[in-house]
């Protein structure tokens, strides 16, 4: 079957499905809304099914790929929840201690997607550690997405926060890692790297993908450099650019943003139509070299 795209939705339809993946519309909500949509047989609930993840198609690296040693592991959150959970992943035969990178989930916790994202990182030779936000309300849930998105407006978000600097603190002291620790997050996780950037003084690299910025009192205790990247039509995350470009110029942060243009919030999620293959492999390309650049000096 060939895969959809956005190209394959109308921009109101997927507009309203932004809507629904960060909360502001609930399932119910988002099927009613986008009925006016449903033509030549397709039913609202088939649209939602076509724009949502499909995490098995889109692997890319096995969970048992030999070339790997992945396990889950606790870490504590003194400051937050307590214990909380993790996915570690780093290379089955490295040579020495590797840098590490938190890959921070979006709000719907740490799902298999993101979980082939630190596998993938482990291939480049970092040890990748994907902390699980909605540890504390049982972890990703067996039933997916929809549950983990109801979940996940359950978290106390200043206790989640510290949970996420705690998994950074975690992995700069793992026996396997050299202590040189970068973040990069999606969504609510590229919000979450930009606040792990002003909460890690000694945080080497952060690379947020379209996520919030951070708040602009905060920014000047930023030391890490930062490879910002937005997608072109995402005007939500976007209007905040010009707010958060001008507080790091004024704190002499080192940044780099990339704007795509034509790509979606989201777009580089290879799970769901709004991938763009053109834009994600650009910015993947960039992240790993950026990392590669700080982390291994």
């Amino acid at each position: 079957m060939e895969r959809k795209t956005t190209a394959d939705f109308d921009p109101d339809l997927l507009i309203l499905f932004d809507a629904y993946v960060h909360g502001h519309v609930d399932r119910r909500g988002f099927l009613d809304r986008a009925t006016k949509f449903a033509v030549g047989g397709v039913t609202a609930g088939m649209l939602l099914d076509s724009l949502s993840p499909k995490f098995a198609e889109a692997q890319k690296v096995a969970k048992d790929d030999a070339r790997l040693k992945a396990e889950y592991v606790e870490y504590p959150s003194p400051q937050g929840s307590g214990t909380m959970k993790g996915y570690l992943v780093r290379p089955a035969k490295a040579a020495g201690r590797l840098p590490g990178i938190v890959v921070v989930h979006e709000n719907r916790g740490l799902n298999p997607h993101i979980e082939d994202i630190a596998r993938r990182l482990a291939l480049d030779n970092f040890i990748a550690f994907a902390p699980d936000a909605l540890t504390p309300l049982g972890g990703y849930p067996a039933a997916g997405e929809d549950e983990a998105r109801g979940l996940f407006g359950k978290l106390d978000q200043a206790k989640t926060r510290e949970d996420m600097v705690a998994a950074a603190a975690f992995l700069q002291k793992h026996g396997e890692c050299t202590g040189r620790v970068g973040a990069v997050g999606f969504c609510w996780g590229g919000g979450i790297a930009n606040l792990l950037a002003t909460r890690v003084p000694d945080l080497g690299a952060a690379v947020p993908f379209y996520g919030s910025a951070a708040p602009a009192a905060d920014i000047p205790r930023i030391k890490a450099p930062l490879l910002i990247h937005y997608a072109g039509t995402d005007t939500r995350i976007n209007a905040a650019w010009p707010a958060f470009e001008a507080a790091l110029k004024a704190a002499n942060v080192r940044y780099t943003m990339h704007m795509y243009d034509g790509a979606s919030h989201g777009f580089n999620n290879d799970t769901t139509p709004r991938y763009d293959e053109k834009a994600a492999t650009l910015a993947w390309t960039r992240t790993v070299e950026f990392f590669n650049a700080q982390l291994r000096k």
